[in-house]
């Protein structure tokens, strides 16, 4: 097992911060500046469609920009839109076809100036969209959730960072990724206490080394280690359970775990910025 190193819980907090900034980090004119290639009238309807966005008219937004799409084929304004039809989707609430259009951007400008932004915008599409539906879901039982959105804003965010580490998005980009990954963690964690205390020793075994070896250096690899411990005591394996213990000691030497036992009042999993 890999040893861990422990971090704090300041970069969920700054990823909170960024969340919290939500469409002003979110750039919506990442394109050069300079000739557009479209006629005029098109240029004149796209400063329209900008008129409306900064509006907050969306839905008029979009519209415009579809249209926008079409008579500017083949020009650097068609792709502008196209961008700015992905940004209006989502804010208009239209996720899947934010994720489709930000997707057809990708597949057909893959040496587009502007592809380190439209990876970073299907990351925040991701994450917004599942933080927000997190926040409602206080009396769902969050071991059947899926955490597919989750997992696809950190990919993309992931290849956001690798492929433009200087691009002016990578460190919000490496923010929002240590704060998915605490949160998955978490999540990890919440499904393994579930089995845990329902007597289902081996899945909380096996969602607490989940926690452990995917997400590594996440504060909640302290209580996962502690289930796996006494999962495997529980199961009276105790060649695993002291492997698990002497990591634990090694990794939190000042873990009150052993002594206060699992919370059973905790707060909900998803609150990792509270």
């Amino acid at each position: 097992m890999t040893l861990l190193h422990v971090v704090r819980l300041s970069a969920a907090m700054l990823a909170l911060a960024v969340t919290l900034a939500g469409c002003s980090s979110t750039k919506s004119t990442p394109l050069p500046e300079g000739q557009t290639g479209a006629p005029a009238a098109v240029n004149q309807l796209y400063a329209q469609a900008k008129e409306e966005m900064a509006s907050g008219s969306w839905d008029a937004a979009v519209k415009t920009l579809e249209r926008i799409e079409g008579r500017a084929a083949g020009t650097v304004l068609a792709q502008q839109a196209q961008l700015d039809l992905a940004y209006s989707f989502w804010r208009s609430g239209e996720r899947a076809q934010a994720l489709a259009t930000i997707e057809r951007f990708i597949k057909l400008n893959p040496s587009s100036p502007a592809l380190d932004y439209a990876l970073y915008l299907r990351g925040v599409i991701n994450f917004n969209d599942d933080i927000g539906v997190m926040g409602s879901l206080a009396g769902q039982d969050l071991t059947e959730r899926d955490q597919r959105a989750m997992r696809d804003s950190y990919l993309a965010f992931k290849q956001l960072v690798e492929q433009f580490p200087a691009s002016d998005y990578a460190e919000d980009g490496r923010a929002r990724m240590d704060y998915i990954s605490n949160a998955l963690a978490l999540y990890e964690l919440h499904v393994a206490r579930y089995y845990f205390r329902r007597g289902a020793y081996v899945a909380a075994a096996n969602r607490a080394q989940q926690a452990v070896t995917d997400y590594q250096g996440a504060p909640a690899t302290e209580e996962a280690l502690y289930i796996m411990m006494l999962s495997y005591e529980r199961l009276g394996l105790q060649e695993l359970r002291d492997g698990a213990n002497r990591v634990l000691m090694k990794n939190f030497p000042n873990t009150t775990l052993p002594s206060q036992g699992l919370s059973r009042t905790g707060k909900a999993w998803w609150h990792v910025w509270n």
